[in-house]
């Protein structure tokens, strides 16, 4: 028997966690649920010792052992939760499967703390009893679990809510007889670019993280097929190379049928309804940055530092980045500043020791100047703050570095209905650093 689960891979049903604990930070337990009955309940006294003697060893490690019980752990804000199992268990997915019930509690409860699990103790223990099943994972997905597992439900009722259809279909990501005057799909292929930029000028590391986001209004249930330019669908197909890109690191959302995936490259599924992430993927290439910045930085010892920061843009013209801010790093000590831009707008935030060079939009193939005048009371701190880096914020819209394209997106319903979809991209800064001299 095999399972497809949170989108990651076909995997053996090894995972049989015992049970699941949420405790303190203390150790003492809040709630738990036994799942197997083949553990005894009480081996959780043992966790808070083991994970405190491994503490003042210096040898933690997210796997702890007590004689033949194993105990996979978590810390999230002020608790542990805790997988227990006796079982040469899936280790990679009893800890997706606690990473995914954190989602499912923060869905519920806006925030997952101590306070929370005590406020909300009916409702807790409801949702351990759905999301797993015998030590396996069940509904996940909290969308489907909101239908029947409502924040009422801590009242008492003559006749308890059924459960949708939903959990007991092949498809329980989704709901059955969901209608829309006016079919659609969004599409927002989003690409943050991770670059680091030494004092020379040379780009030290750099890296495309994006994702395929989908807002759906579609009625009944559709099957979607999505293409894209991917290199290696072009080499199956025996098309041009030119334009294609060869994504590593490709993660699903559950209702992408893998295997299809696996034999053909087709991005096939049956969409949950509303907003969700269709995927991810990451692409380790050499980046050209996109916004380029020349520093020049006088420190006149006693008295003042003089910033002169040279703003380019080095993207296409047609291209225009939006609220572009640029975080310059200033000591500490520095008072009484004075700006100078030729676009834009500077402000001083002394709480952050930055300047922020604020423009509101950028276009391609511009180069812009700001000059900051501080006074130095005293430069003694000078070496011992070191020299954090300018880091950048911007966001280009209809255009992507790595050139990933949406080339088609085929929607497919029993009534024959016509869907219209639409697609957006957009670049943005994720983490952006460029060294100063």
């Amino acid at each position: 028997m095999r399972l497809t689960w949170a989108g990651k891979a076909e995997v053996l049903l090894d995972m049989s966690a015992s049970a699941v604990f949420i405790l303190d930070l203390k150790g003492k337990l809040l709630i738990c649920r036994n799942y197997k009955g083949d553990v005894n309940m009480s081996e959780i006294e043992h966790f808070i010792p083991i994970l405190t003697q491994r503490e003042d060893e210096g040898d933690i490690s997210p796997l702890l052992t007590h004689g033949k019980v194993h105990f996979l752990w978590i810390k999230y804000s002020n608790l542990y939760l805790v997988a227990m199992t006796k079982k040469n268990a899936n280790v990679s997915l009893v800890y997706a499967f606690l990473y995914k019930l954190i989602q499912v509690f923060t869905e519920y409860f806006k925030e997952l703390e101590e306070e929370s699990i005590r406020d909300n103790f009916v409702i807790v223990y409801e949702l351990l009893d759905e999301v797993m099943d015998f030590g396996f994972p069940q509904t996940t997905d909290s969308k489907i679990l909101q239908e029947y597992i409502t924040q009422q439900s801590q009242k008492l009722e003559v006749a308890a809510p059924r459960p949708p259809a939903t959990v007991t279909n092949a498809v329980s990501w989704r709901s059955e007889g969901i209608k829309y005057k006016k079919n659609e799909v969004f599409i927002d292929v989003i690409e943050g670019v991770n670059v680091l930029v030494s004092a020379n000028g040379n780009v030290l590391q750099s890296e495309i993280v994006g994702s395929v986001k989908l807002r759906v209004f579609l009625s009944g249930m559709p099957e979607l097929r999505l293409g894209l330019n991917d290199k290696v669908l072009f080499e199956l197909t025996g098309r041009s190379k030119n334009k294609s890109v060869e994504l590593e690191d490709v993660k699903f959302h559950q209702c992408v049928r893998l295997s299809r995936f696996e034999n053909d490259r087709t991005i096939s599924f049956i969409p949950p309804d509303g907003d969700f992430e269709l995927m991810s993927y990451r692409l380790n290439i050499h980046v050209k940055p996109l916004i380029w910045i020349e520093s020049v930085i006088e420190k006149f010892s006693h008295s003042r530092v003089e910033y002169m920061i040279k703003a380019k843009s080095q993207f296409k013209k047609q291209s225009v980045a939006n609220n572009v801010e640029i975080i310059i790093p200033v000591p500490s000590d520095a008072d009484s500043p004075k700006f100078k831009t030729s676009v834009g707008s500077a402000k001083w935030v002394p709480e952050n020791n930055t300047v922020v060079w604020t423009i509101k939009s950028l276009p391609g193939g511009k180069e812009y100047l700001m000059r900051a005048h501080f006074g130095l009371p005293s430069v003694e701190n000078e070496n011992s703050e070191g020299k954090p880096p300018i880091t950048i914020k911007f966001e280009i819209p209809y255009f992507t570095v790595s050139g990933v394209q949406v080339r088609y997106m085929k929607i497919i319903e029993k009534t024959g209905y016509q869907a219209l979809p639409w697609v957006r991209y957009i670049t943005q800064s994720g983490d952006y650093q460029l060294r100063t001299h």
